[in-house]
């Protein structure tokens, strides 16, 4: 082979190197959005609201943007999350009183039984998803009826969350908030069997085309410290391990999800959602049938609201790409406080 044969040799191996290149669809801005794999859409979000007794709105310290409610404020903040192309939200109720079961929490004048009406009548096609669990209404802080008093359970220690107990208030707040016209309940407590509890309750009322999205994988995150300051929630003792799960296991959160699947469930759901990404993947594929759902907790959100106060990170761009790593994972529904921002930025 001469040098001229050899050089054209050389040409061609360089040549052929070099025939793929990713970057030919990066550069221009329409073709990049073109071949984009993951997309957000404001479709996507459930927005998160305080709702209490007293009239206009508190702002939160430790959430800076998102308030604590009445009522007609939480019609208004729904309207606004509306005109942004949000379509769900989900309540949080803060009671007038607490007590060892948390009665508000099933009553016909219960303060989420008053927003579900109000902004059914004013926003009838909104998506109104209520939280079910007892932390908020009851004194102790904890999410069931704890083993003490008339409840006690011996074998038990005292201030256990007896579970059993604790699936017919759930079953009784579910069947309550479908009346005022819930279209979703989500119950968030962890406790067995709490899916199939609230199936069989709402089909016995009438409701067997109402949907429910378990929080079938919570863990027991430090990620909560806002929210709990929001709802006004927090345990009054000890912590919330008997029953959220713990950090380190994933294993644990397919058996969950199969239980929850197997009692009913319409939705599944993962809290949190950027500590477990690996999770909310791991569970998609497992059940993929099944729309998945991610909740974007106070301290994720509280933490890019920090960090873009000091001027540290630029909170839309930081925000949106948080949002799109969550979708990206496998959740099909993203509940964000971010909700009514991230609809406005990706307009």
């Amino acid at each position: 082979m001469n040098l001229l044969e050899l050089e054209k040799q050389k040409l061609i191996t360089d040549h052929r190197s070099l025939i793929t290149r990713p970057r030919r669809l990066r550069a221009n801005p329409a073709i990049r959005a073109m071949v984009r794999e993951t997309e957000l859409n404001a479709r996507d979000f459930i927005y998160p609201l305080f709702v209490r007794h007293e009239t206009g709105r508190s702002e939160i310290r430790s959430m800076p943007g998102v308030y604590q409610l009445s009522v007609e404020e939480a019609v208004r903040e729904t309207e606004t999350a509306s005109k942004s192309g949000v379509n769900a939200v989900i309540l949080f109720g803060i009671p007038k009183e607490k007590d060892p079961i948390g009665l508000e929490n099933f009553s016909e004048d219960g303060i989420v039984q008053q927003a579900i009406r109000a902004i059914k009548k004013e926003l009838p096609e909104m998506v109104v998803v209520t939280d079910v669990c007892l932390c908020e209404y009851t004194d102790h802080g904890h999410c069931g009826i704890l083993n003490t008093g008339e409840h006690f359970h011996a074998g038990l220690p005292e201030g256990y969350v007896l579970n059993d107990p604790t699936l017919d208030v759930l079953a009784k707040v579910a069947v309550s908030h479908a009346e005022c016209g819930a279209d979703i309940v989500a119950p968030s407590g962890m406790m067995d069997g709490m899916v199939v509890s609230i199936r069989e309750a709402l089909d016995i009322s009438g409701y067997e085309n109402l949907p429910i999205m378990s929080y079938a994988v919570k863990y027991a995150s430090s990620f909560y410290g806002p929210f709990r300051d929001a709802a006004e929630g927090a345990p009054k003792f000890g912590d919330r391990k008997s029953h959220q799960m713990d950090p380190g296991n994933v294993r644990e959160a397919l058996r969950e999800a199969a239980l929850d699947v197997e009692e009913g469930a319409d939705m599944l759901m993962v809290k949190p959602a950027l500590a477990y990404l690996d999770v909310i993947r791991v569970v998609k594929d497992a059940f993929p049938e099944l729309p998945m759902a991610a909740y974007n907790v106070s301290g994720e959100y509280s933490m890019i609201k920090a960090a873009a106060a000091n001027g540290w990170v630029d909170e839309e761009k930081v925000t949106l790409e948080t949002l799109t790593s969550i979708k990206r994972a496998g959740a099909d529904v993203i509940i964000t406080y971010h909700a009514v921002e991230a609809a406005k930025w990706l307009k």
